[in-house]
């Protein structure tokens, strides 16, 4: 939140006490709510806070919001494999950081991004509506993944991409590849790459739909814990925010978030060990499915519970405890040995 006459110092803002402290002076001077928004600064990111200002500013007549672009780590540090980069959070943490400081009010993240424990004095304040879970095939020419001849390149930065390709076309090479959405479609268009696999929600956030050659089954490509989904970060001392960011959450969506996340939590893997997981959330009922790959992915183990939505996280629990008694341990420890 910035005053209106911005009558203060540059160096005032890293004083989280003045800095509440001057927005609420503005706030009664100019009659309305003044809140700033952290995002990276990829087109995604971009995209995605716009969807959810403009949802706030819908719900919430005479709100103001500001969007400050953040540089995270995951931003500089474009060549490193994800799965080879020991620190968590790569693509939020200075942007929470920000928030902790009160340099901004809220940010929004994709939900696979988050890490499963958050800054205590950070809170999920919202979940919006979920987009498409599934992943897509972006390839030279619109070859569908089964016409890619033998040891064609397919990049993905995800493990988990790399198993269940590996498990369906083991001929094919998996690759891994950095950059932002736009980026990797860009190398599959100058040769340096046969195909990609990405999440359907990004390019269909980014219009970009037309570049997919195929959807990618749920069967075969189980997408990773809370994909599609975003997450609205807030202090969690803020209630007045937090109040008004609830007004763009949808329960269901919510409901799938929390049960996925506790399965990972239980599991304590991420995206560096390839766990897969789908919730579905329809009336008062939950399932949800996950599955863990060996490196090869010859090795499958799954896990399907149900129960009431409104118990979310112990659905997520029991499904992560189904898995380690069927050994996703032992998998986990074979997993470790790429990037230590």
């Amino acid at each position: 939140m910035l005053p209106l006459n911005r009558a203060w110092r540059s160096r005032d803002r890293t004083n989280p006490r003045l800095y509440r402290r001057l927005a609420k002076i503005t706030q009664r001077v100019a009659g309305r709510l003044l809140l700033r928004v952290g995002t990276r600064g990829s087109r995604l990111s971009l995209v995605q806070t716009d969807m959810v200002v403009e949802k706030i500013r819908r719900a919430n007549p005479g709100v103001e919001i500001e969007r400050k672009t953040i540089t995270t780590s995951g931003d500089v540090d474009r060549t490193t494999p994800l799965f080879s980069i020991s620190q968590k959070g790569i693509f939020e943490k200075e942007v929470d950081q920000a928030v902790v400081e009160g340099k901004v009010d809220f940010a929004v993240h994709s939900m696979k991004d988050v890490p499963t424990l958050l800054s205590a004095k950070l809170t999920i304040a919202s979940v919006p509506e979920r987009g498409a879970t599934g992943d897509v095939l972006v390839s030279k020419g619109g070859k569908l993944l089964k016409e890619l001849g033998d040891g064609k390149t397919v990049g993905t930065s995800s493990l988990l991409r790399a198993a269940q390709l590996r498990r369906l076309r083991p001929t094919l090479r998996a690759d891994p590849i950095r950059g932002n959405v736009d980026t990797r479609v860009e190398k599959v268009e100058r040769g340096e790459f046969d195909a990609v696999i990405l999440a359907e929600a990004g390019l269909a956030r980014l219009g970009m739909m037309d570049r997919v050659a195929e959807r990618l089954s749920l069967d075969d490509f189980m997408p990773a814990p809370g994909q599609g989904a975003l997450a609205v970060i807030a202090r969690r001392d803020n209630s007045r925010l937090i109040d008004i960011l609830k007004t763009v959450e949808l329960p269901s969506t919510r409901a799938e978030a929390e049960a996925e996340r506790e399965l990972v939590k239980v599991l304590e893997g991420g995206c560096k060990v390839p766990v897969g997981a789908i919730a579905s959330a329809k009336r008062d009922t939950i399932q949800l499915t996950a599955s863990i790959f060996s490196m090869d992915g010859k090795q499958r183990l799954t896990a399907t519970r149900s129960g009431p939505a409104d118990h979310p996280a112990m659905i997520g629990k029991s499904a992560g405890e189904e898995l380690l008694k069927q050994g996703a341990k032992r998998i986990e420890e074979t997993w470790r040995t790429v990037y230590r």
